[in-house]
C-alpha cells in the first residue's frame, strides 16, 4: 500500500490526481487543521519524490504533512542563529525517496525527522532504515512518543507533544553537536 501525507491544500489536490495513475491501494493522510499554502497551482506533485523547500548545508530537517510548516518555521529560527537547515517535504512515505535521503545525509551529515505520528513505524523509522543501510549519520526523530494522546486544541496539543518550531530547532542544535 502506498502512503501519502500532504502538507497543504494544493498538494492535496495534486496528490489525489496523481493517485489515479498508481497501481494498487493508496492511503492519503489529511489533517483537519487549517493549513497555509506552501505550493501554488504550478506545483508538480511527483509520487515517491520528496521536495527540497529550503536549501541548507548544516543539517536536513525532513518533515511530512502539517509538520512541514513547523519545519519551515524552525529553519527560520535556526537561520537567525547562523544555522543553515535544509528542509525536505517527504509527502510520499511509502515508497520513500531513497535517493534524496541519501543525498541529504551525504551533503549535510545530520538529519532530523518531524511528523505528527508515532515515532514507531512512521516517517522517522522509514528514513532511519534508509540512512542506516546506506550512509549512517546522526539522526533525531521528532514525533509522538509511545503514549496515548489527548484530544483538544490542535496547536496546544502540538506544543504539548513537542511538535513545535522551537522544539524542532532545539533538537536540530542537539543533533549538530553529534556530528
Amino acid at each position: 500500500m502506498s502512503i501519502i501525507s500532504v502538507s497543504d491544500p494544493m498538494e492535496t489536490e495534486k496528490s489525489i490526481r496523481a493517485c489515479l495513475d498508481i497501481d494498487g491501494p493508496v492511503y492519503i493522510r489529511l489533517s483537519r487543521a487549517e493549513v497555509p499554502y506552501i505550493y501554488d497551482s504550478k506545483y508538480n506533485f511527483k509520487f515517491g519524490k520528496g521536495n527540497i523547500l529550503v536549501g541548507g548545508s548544516d543539517l536536513t530537517i525532513i518533515a511530512t504533512g502539517y509538520m512541514v510548516h513547523k519545519a519551515l518555521e524552525a529553519a527560520k529560527l535556526l537561520k537567525s542563529e547562523g544555522i543553515n537547515a535544509r528542509v525536505i517535504n517527504i509527502h510520499t512515505i511509502k515508497p520513500i525517496d531513497t535517493e534524496l535521503l541519501i543525498k541529504c545525509a551525504t551533503e549535510t551529515g545530520a538529519i532530523v525527522t518531524v511528523e505528527e505520528h508515532s515515532i514507531y513505524g512512521g516517517l522517522g523509522a522509514a528514513v532511519a532504515e534508509v540512512i542506516v543501510r546506506n550512509y549512517p549519520v546522526p539522526m533525531e526523530m521528532i514525533g509522538i512518543q509511545d503514549v496515548f494522546c489527548e484530544s483538544g486544541d490542535y496547536e496546544q496539543l502540538l506544543n504539548k507533544y513537542g511538535l513545535c518550531a522551537e522544539n524542532i530547532a532545539a533538537k536540530s542544535k542537539l543533533i549538530l553537536s553529534r556530528k
